[in-house]
């Protein structure tokens, strides 16, 4: 029976059947041409039958060489592939963090569990990704990412692909409206029904956009079809917009938690919302600097969990409640994020 300390000789033999001679195979291998012989020659021992036709130029393989060669190569690859792959292990137990976020995640409460994390794990090595949503997802699915946050909308709205991500939800981050300062709805109540704004000119995400069909069909059930002036995917345009004066426009809260001076920012009532969550690859044994980022996030969005709050100072924003749960997560279609 060939036991774990005849890999090397099987290496050897590999190595043999590949250059044709025991001189060839040690020096590809890092031994003297003595010790090839007898690894083989112990490996010989071991199966009881002869490996190699000695005398011959080159090397040729008996039967039962050829045999252990075929199945010694998948081994071997095999072998080498579970290295690999330990090292890696190795490497992410050893103090390593992929992270990845959608942008509005990554300034808006990212940044500050980042700085918690380093506090916590002073050594841990951090890689962070800036991705949308289109590719945070096949990243996690190919183990480029440990971790990501993540977002999905909720049942009926546009923009949702199933998938198979664990996540913890930390929570529901409710469309907004931008208005100008100047806006007669700027001065009034914090909360703002989606239909006051019917007549207005919009500015909104490209046509056929995951953010451009929420807005639409959001809209749509107030009763009215949104009339856009100017597309963007792009947060920080439209904002500039409406800053400016030329529109108004509905963002996820998070794109509206810094306005831009000559923004007024209102609850909707009835405003569609995207869950955001901290997602990562189900099955695996989750590793302690995961979990230690999974609790922070959880801390640092908490603020973003309370009731809405009704003040109506100029570009305040406003969440509602959401509490932390696990589940699948679920990928969503390309939209501005």
């Amino acid at each position: 029976m060939l036991l774990i300390g005849q890999v090397r000789a099987i290496r050897v033999l590999c190595q043999v059947a590949d250059s044709g001679s025991f001189a060839a195979a040690a020096r590809a291998l890092g031994m003297t041409q003595s010790a090839a012989s007898q690894h083989i020659g112990a490996l010989e021992g071991v199966v009881g039958l002869p490996l190699v036709q000695r005398g011959t130029r080159p090397l040729e393989l008996t039967e039962a060489g050829a045999a252990l060669v075929r199945y010694g190569t998948v081994m071997l690859t095999q072998l080498d592939g579970a290295e690999q792959t330990l090292g890696e292990i190795g490497g992410r137990l050893a103090g390593r963090l992929r992270l990845g976020s959608f942008p509005t995640a990554l300034v808006s409460f990212v940044g500050e569990a980042l700085v918690k994390l380093r506090e916590q794990r002073p050594g841990l090595q951090l890689t962070v990704v800036d991705e949308h949503m289109q590719g945070l997802v096949p990243r996690l699915e190919s183990g480029e990412l440990d971790l990501a946050v993540v977002f999905d909308h909720h049942p009926g709205l546009p923009g949702k692909v199933l998938g198979g991500l664990s996540h913890v939800t930390l929570f529901d981050d409710h469309y907004r409206a931008l208005l100008p300062a100047g806006h007669r709805h700027a001065s009034g109540a914090a909360s703002l029904p989606l239909r006051a704004l019917a007549g207005e000119s919009w500015i909104g995400g490209r046509t056929g956009s995951t953010w451009f069909r929420i807005v639409q069909q959001a809209c749509r059930t107030a009763g009215f079809e949104p009339r856009t002036i100017l597309a963007t995917d792009d947060y920080r345009a439209v904002q500039a917009f409406v800053a400016a004066g030329l529109g108004v426009a509905v963002v996820p809260g998070l794109a509206a938690a810094h306005p831009l001076p000559g923004i007024v920012v209102r609850e909707l009532p009835t405003a569609p919302a995207r869950r955001i969550s901290v997602a990562r690859l189900p099955g695996e044994p989750v590793l302690p600097q995961v979990r230690a980022m999974t609790d922070i996030l959880i801390d640092v969005t908490a603020r973003l969990r309370r009731p809405p709050d009704r003040r109506t100072d100029q570009g305040e924003g406003v969440h509602r409640r959401a509490g932390s749960q696990t589940s699948e997560a679920r990928r969503v279609a390309p939209p501005a994020s």
